[in-house]
């Protein structure tokens, strides 16, 4: 059965929807990473940049929650749109879209807004800019376009509802006020059954809640190294 390394964060919960909406039967295995569970060594064998999610397929390891809705929509042939050239490449381009730019600004400008150890304005108004954009990006493309590849719900959703889910958290409580196209699609996927039952995983377990030194020297081993 597929193992599928998990905790609440953004990028395992769009696994858990893929995995919800498909009905693929799998095991959750939490991974706590304010422990350090993501250096254990049994992990590192599924994922050796120790980041979650991943999964093990049958011995078939794969990380980066992108590429794992790509395998596993691919394995299963369900959530991809219509096979044309056409939506390949609006399939592949906006998931890229979300894999390096919408996912990595936002979590740099949580950290900056929210976790940083001081104050750096230059970092902190970068990244607000950069997640700030992107939204701007996927509203304008969402007032065009039902879905983020037409009509036909995909991979490339689920993959943004992980992240656009949280979007207050990134930007501020107004974002879906000037980002209104963005706040349709998160509330149309929020509102399907398996994206309740995606959410709720993350209460089967109990994993760390404080962000406390001990869990900042985990997450933000720089810290720790300078220290040295």
């Amino acid at each position: 059965m597929l193992k599928f390394y998990f905790n609440g964060a953004p990028n395992p919960t769009k696994v858990a929807l893929y995995l919800e909406e498909s009905g693929l039967p799998y095991e959750l295995v939490p991974v706590d990473t304010r422990k350090g569970d993501q250096f254990k060594p049994e992990f590192l064998k599924v994922n050796p940049n120790g980041k979650v999610p991943a999964i093990d397929d049958d011995g078939v390891f794969v990380f980066d929650s992108n590429a794992i809705l790509l395998y596993l929509a691919e394995k299963t042939g369900k959530f991809l749109p219509a096979n044309t050239p056409f939506n390949r490449a609006q399939l592949l381009s906006w998931l890229m879209f979300i894999a390096t730019g919408l996912g990595p600004y936002s979590g740099q400008a949580v950290h900056f807004k929210h976790f940083a150890p001081k104050e750096l304005d230059y970092a902190r108004n970068r990244y607000q800019f950069e997640a700030e954009r992107h939204y701007g990006i996927l509203n304008d493309h969402l007032a065009k376009s039902h879905f983020m590849v037409g009509d036909t719900y995909t991979i490339v959703d689920m993959a943004f509802w992980g992240w656009a889910r949280m979007a207050p958290f990134v930007l501020g409580e107004d974002v879906y006020a000037r980002f209104t196209n963005v706040k349709r699609l998160v509330d149309e996927i929020s509102a399907r059954p398996a994206a309740a039952r995606a959410n709720a995983l993350k209460d089967k377990f109990v994993f760390k809640a404080e962000m406390d030194d001990e869990a900042r020297h985990i997450m933000f081993r720089h810290l720790k190294t300078k220290a040295a």
